[in-house]
């Protein structure tokens, strides 16, 4: 930025104006986080109403709300980060022998079959391992 006149007046509304301008722009994205966890908790609110979901209705209801709370303060993600970072912590336990296939498992690759109101999500790769050769046997 250049400055016509060089006094401090002038740098002082500079500064300023610039500090109103940042302090807009987070006011801004603090008012978006509020109305997109506000949108979400009326979706969470309508399915527990309409019984959409396995809970009971007054856990739902408290549920949502503790997740609208949590929204608004910033400490609810989008999930991915976690989801990864999870996946990877569960990996980590297995033998070095399986971590890779346990990797590509999470990350997508082979099949994936049941759900989690069935009891659980079954993720399978194959990985074809040739047989060890072996001498003739005569």
């Amino acid at each position: 930025m250049l400055f016509i006149q060089n006094n401090a007046c002038n740098a002082r509304k500079y500064v300023l104006a610039l500090s109103l301008f940042a302090g807009s722009m987070g006011l801004g994205s603090t008012a978006a986080m509020a109305a997109d966890a506000s949108g979400s908790y009326q979706q969470e609110r309508a399915a527990c109403l309409s019984g959409q979901t396995q809970q009971d209705r007054a856990t739902c209801l408290q549920e949502a709300g503790a997740a609208r709370g949590e929204a608004k303060r910033g400490n609810l993600n989008d999930g991915a980060a976690s989801y990864q970072q999870n996946a990877q912590t569960r990996c980590n336990a297995l033998p070095p022998a399986d971590r890779d296939a346990c990797m590509r498992r999470m990350q997508g690759q082979g099949t994936v079959s049941g759900s989690v109101d069935g009891g659980g999500v079954y993720r399978e790769t194959t990985t074809i391992v040739p047989a060890p050769a072996t001498s003739p046997q005569y």
